[in-house]
């Protein structure tokens, strides 16, 4: 059930869609910044949370507020699967630029909207309401947004540099957090408590307006993916095929495919949110059960934002490596990573220094990046043109929802109830197993062409160059 039955016939020259490497480029843009606008997000709210938490909740008694906070942080998440089970079939019937275009409108404004909401003390309730109001939409945007974002850029991806090119979305990931963590830091260093309190917490939310308005420029001036159009030559066997209904039997027709995807983007995203969403309150829990060790809130930002620097520069090294040898390989290494280095990291994050601390991150940082180098490329390949989208979409966001954004709540629950503090150590090394397990039986996608769609490549003599390979393949054979 992972591919296509294997049918050898010859390779021609005329069978290999060729796309430009300047529109590679516009593609890889295009799909990107909608991942920096969604991360941005992330990262602002992330690092205003204390903040918001005075300006919605400014009466409400002891610890309330932060958790009413993280609350509308974590409702996102749970309106992700209806935004990709939306989105997702909705790309397959109308085209991937459309829906993007679409999501990222919602974002920006989404994200803009907050910036312009009254407070608690101008509205009272409905303030908070209104804020709900803005987390829902920024979710379903989200669910619809990174499934078909991966979609995109593995369509117009040559065969040969898909590796490379789709970590290149995880790039605009990272780079979106270290925006929002570096503005909100910046803003909050420069601005003293009283002047963030009353005007300056807005400033980091109105950036995220004119990054959809270049995210929705950049996504008008391409065509949509070559694997789409050639699918839409096909306008009345895919009318037949894409109604509604047929078209959800088909993707759940794929449950093989489904649970490995769920699988490989459990192990991702546990690993991803417990760094991002996690540590940052790891640290004063850490100080009060063990009595030592711990930073503080500006360290902790800090260290967070040299991580995912460092995480931003190796990326798509490890892209460009899955592409010489092989996803799976990168995959299985990030998940021993976790089995074997979660514990002896954690405890490097337990200690009572600052450089102990950073290398504990940066062990748990770099197991991450298996994943995130290597999924974009990896996850679309398990389906084939005609339900790509909707079936990654709906797959992803099941996970994220479930699993990756519960890891928060699951770890300060878990670590308050028992006062063991390596529960976040056994958790990653669960994600590891799974990602072991998941990644086993799934074909390995590196050099071959997208289940359902035609090989392509970045120029007319790679094209001559596959059929020559291909020509050897079946002589060898």
């Amino acid at each position: 059930m992972f591919g296509p039955q294997n049918v050898r016939r010859r390779l021609k020259v005329d069978d290999i869609t060729v796309t430009e490497p300047d529109v590679i480029k516009r593609a890889i843009g295009a799909a990107a910044i909608g991942n920096i606008t969604e991360w941005y997000d992330f990262g602002v709210y992330g690092y205003l949370a204390t903040t918001i938490d005075k300006v919605f909740f400014p009466n409400l008694p002891g610890a309330l507020g932060a958790i009413l906070t993280a609350a509308l942080f974590a409702v996102a998440f749970l309106i992700r699967p209806f935004g990709g089970m939306f989105f997702g079939p909705l790309s397959d019937r109308i085209g991937r630029n459309k829906v993007l275009a679409t999501t990222m409108v919602m974002m920006a404004l989404g994200t803009f909207a907050i910036g312009v909401l009254p407070s608690y003390d101008a509205i009272g309730i409905a303030a908070p309401f209104l804020l709900l109001a803005c987390r829902l939409v920024q979710g379903f945007s989200t669910g619809g947004e990174y499934g078909n974002a991966m979609t995109f850029i593995a369509e117009y991806a040559p065969d040969r540099r898909r590796g490379f090119l789709s970590s290149l979305l995880e790039v605009g990931t990272f780079s979106g957090y270290l925006l929002g963590a570096g503005v909100s830091t910046v803003i909050g260093a420069v601005l003293g408590d009283q002047q963030m309190l009353s005007w300056g917490w807005r400033l980091p939310f109105f950036l995220a307006l004119p990054l959809g308005l270049i995210g929705v420029y950049l996504r008008s001036r391409l065509a949509d993916t070559p694997a789409y159009l050639e699918l839409e030559k096909q306008s009345e066997e895919r009318e037949s095929q894409n109604k509604v209904s047929g078209q959800f039997r088909d993707i759940f027709r794929l449950w093989p495919n489904m649970l490995a995807c769920i699988g490989l983007v459990l192990a991702w995203n546990v690993t991803n949110y417990m760094l991002t969403a996690y540590m940052p309150s790891y640290f004063p829990t850490m100080a009060k059960l063990q009595g030592s060790g711990g930073v503080s809130d500006l360290t902790s930002q800090l260290l967070q934002i040299i991580v995912m620097a460092v995480c931003w520069i190796v990326i798509p090294i490890i892209g460009r490596l899955s592409d010489r040898f092989g996803r799976k390989i990168i995959v299985r290494l990030g998940s021993l990573a976790l089995i074997v280095l979660s514990i002896p990291s954690l405890l490097l994050i337990r200690a009572d220094s600052v450089a102990a601390i950073l290398a504990g991150l940066l062990i748990m940082g770099l197991s991450l990046i298996c994943f995130s180098a290597t999924m974009p490329s990896t996850l679309p390949s398990l389906f084939p043109t005609v339900v790509r989208a909707g079936a990654l979409s709906i797959a992803f966001n099941i996970s994220v929802s479930l699993f990756g954004g519960t890891t928060s709540t699951v770890m300060t629950a878990l670590v308050g109830t028992t006062g063991n503090l390596m529960w976040p150590a056994y958790y990653l090394i669960a994600a590891g197993i799974i990602g072991i397990v998941s990644i086993h039986r799934v074909p390995e996608s590196n050099g071959k062409a997208l289940w359902g769609s035609t090989p392509a490549a970045g120029s007319p003599a790679e094209a001559r160059d596959m059929v020559r390979e291909a020509d050897r393949v079946q002589v060898a054979r």
